[in-house]
């Protein structure tokens, strides 16, 4: 595979118990994840998630360091899933911890969205 391209800038935002990071790898918009998501982070999740303009957008979310998450989580990435399919986009789940991964199965979110183990295996196209 061709080495990775990463855009210059990154985006960093941090809001009661949720921080995250966005970066750009190979035309890909990597959403890193940390912390809680509920009711009080869903918010910060969702507009975290707000891709600018662009065809196709493919997003990945590296949930690699997120500890909880609720309802709140579920509807942003039902949402986001959604609006990233309806323009040709997609979105793809990395990482998760074996809690966030067990609330994901359960609610069936690992049937609608690409759920991987790596990061490395999400940024394959």
């Amino acid at each position: 595979m061709a080495e990775k391209e990463v855009a210059d800038t990154e985006q960093a935002v941090q809001a009661g118990g949720l921080s995250t990071t966005l970066s750009v790898t190979d035309g890909i918009h990597v959403l890193t994840v940390a912390g809680e998501i509920d009711h009080q982070t869903g918010d910060t999740f969702r507009q975290a998630l707000e891709v600018p303009d662009a065809p196709r957008p493919r997003v990945v979310v590296d949930l690699g360091q997120v500890t909880f998450m609720d309802s709140s989580g579920i509807n942003v990435l039902i949402t986001t899933h959604r609006a990233l399919s309806d323009t040709g986009g997609w979105l793809r789940l990395a990482r998760p911890c074996e809690s966030v991964q067990r609330v994901l199965h359960l609610v069936g979110i690992d049937t609608v969205i690409d759920c991987h183990e790596t990061l490395s295996q999400a940024l394959s196209i």
